[in-house]
């Protein structure tokens, strides 16, 4: 709140020496620069390694192999390098190279105007990367899928048994108990778990599809404006940023991902699998633009809904929530016990406040 104040201890450091600078490729074929350091017991745990972030970062910090460099844990979790110390540089140190080529498919590397970070264009054919967009795909918040984990992902593509995750729907049991650490069990309960995924809503596997920019939210947004895969695929950059907090980039990134032939022929063949590329009807029924534009604030305990539902059923009409009131705000949603500052902010912006009986009604 506004008007208090937090005393923080300040974040505990320790000084260690930097082995050896590594790198590794994310799924979306982005190089992230990871400092190899010391073991150093720091806040509670030993600490072995820590992003170096990009090219800028390490260029600013001039950090180099064989360095002492000084390590916090930032908001006491992750370890991050501050600082060098430039006394015990050893003599024969020499300037950190930014790699040019990818560590794991040998790719000339790019970085574009603007950004911070150098990509692997190969994301076709780099290993990590296919790797890492089927990890993402079975993920807890994309498709769920029970009895497949990360080291299995990595097992099956080993041993071509998948280049990509439509593969997934594809494997049998008899393909898969022969290999390593695999039993009957475990193989029929993977099955079994690809196979109960096809059921997973329509914005879950929009955002395992895993397109850049495109996280759980922007997923939601987009499944909530296209209905089906087959409209949004149609998208142009122009439209896509007509709807709600899609902006240039995003856009940009879903026409890209559609456009590609490889991207086009995956989704097709998940289509033929069953999965569910569309709004189901329970959803549409419970959806409208009645409030498409507006701005609410919902604030209090309130008799027939609780505030996750309300907040729902007011995305569900088109409008959106707001934590805090603004000028921007349409409506105050007031409930009982609901706080006197907003209250008091509301009436001196003139923003209607409404009881939970008016909300439903315009509903």
């Amino acid at each position: 709140p506004r008007w208090a104040m937090a005393y923080k201890f300040k974040a505990e450091q320790a000084s260690t020496i930097l082995q050896r600078i590594t790198y590794q490729v994310g799924r979306t074929g982005a190089i992230t620069p990871v400092a190899n350091l010391k073991p150093v017991l720091l806040a509670g745990t030993t600490v072995k390694r820590a992003s170096l972030h990009n090219a800028d970062q390490i260029k600013k910090l001039d950090v180099r192999e064989g360095d002492t460099v000084f390590v916090e844990k930032g908001g006491e979790i992750i370890p991050k390098i501050i600082a060098v110390d430039f006394t015990k540089r050893p003599l024969n140190s020499s300037p950190t190279i930014y790699i040019s080529k990818c560590p794991e498919c040998n790719t000339e590397l790019k970085r574009k105007d603007g950004e911070a970070q150098h990509f692997c264009p190969n994301d076709t054919g780099c290993p990590t990367q296919i790797t890492g967009r089927i990890q993402h795909f079975i993920s807890r918040k994309a498709m769920d899928i029970e009895g497949l984990g990360g080291e299995t992902v990595e097992l099956l593509f080993k041993e071509g048994l998948i280049a990509n995750y439509a593969d997934l729907y594809t494997l049998t049991k008899e393909q898969i108990m022969p290999l390593e650490r695999m039993a009957e069990k475990s193989a029929e309960n993977l099955v079994n778990g690809v196979a109960a995924s096809k059921k997973i809503p329509f914005e879950r596997v929009l955002f395992g599809l895993g397109i850049r920019y495109v996280g759980e939210t922007v997923a939601k947004k987009l499944a909530k404006a296209y209905k089906n895969i087959d409209a949004l695929m149609l998208a142009t950059e122009e439209e896509l940023v007509t709807v709600d907090e899609i902006g240039g980039r995003i856009a940009e990134s879903v026409v890209q991902f559609f456009a590609n032939p490889t991207n086009q022929n995956i989704v097709s063949r998940l289509k033929s699998y069953g999965l569910q590329f569309s709004l189901s009807e329970e959803q549409l029924k419970n959806q409208s633009d009645t409030l498409k534009g507006k701005t609410f604030v919902v604030s209090g305990v309130f008799a027939s809904l609780d505030r996750t539902s309300l907040k729902k059923l007011i995305e569900n009409n088109g409008g959106k929530v707001a934590s805090s009131i603004s000028s921007k705000t349409a409506y105050l949603v007031a409930g009982d016990k609901m706080g006197p500052s907003k209250r008091a902010k509301a009436e001196k912006l003139g923003v209607p406040i409404i009881s939970e009986k008016d909300f439903l009604d315009m509903v």
